[in-house]
């Protein structure tokens, strides 16, 4: 069960990130960069796909003290290195963006290391 929860951990902040992504790409309003802070704050907070990417954060934060709750944080931590490979093929798929070499051998050592942390 405390595996489940470093799962759901994973898959929760992989969701808020691609959401945020979407977001800003299709509402450059909500760009920090465009330099009026409290009108972007709100047009965050008024963004239901944005708010639910919060509450993504939250739940997999009450994932993680879950999971902490059960599991040695040196066992459970590197399994957060998941997302990596999870963002990077989602943003192939669903931004267009690159899948270089480069990109693929460091998602292969991300999982190697983390085969060789949960071994430890």
């Amino acid at each position: 069960m405390s595996y489940l929860f470093v799962f759901l951990t994973v898959i929760f902040t992989v969701y808020g990130q691609v959401v945020l992504k979407w977001q800003v790409m299709i509402h450059p309003e909500l760009s920090i960069a465009g330099g009026k802070p409290v009108q972007v704050i709100l047009a965050i907070l008024q963004n239901p796909w944005v708010v639910s990417a919060f509450a993504a954060a939250f739940a997999a934060s009450l994932c993680w003290i879950a999971a902490l709750s059960k599991l040695p944080l040196s066992k459970a931590y590197p399994f957060t290195a998941m997302s990596f490979p999870a963002i990077a093929v989602l943003s192939y798929f669903i931004f267009n963006e690159a899948l270089s070499f480069e990109k693929l051998a460091g998602t292969a050592l991300v999982m190697a290391g983390i085969v060789v942390l949960a071994r430890g």
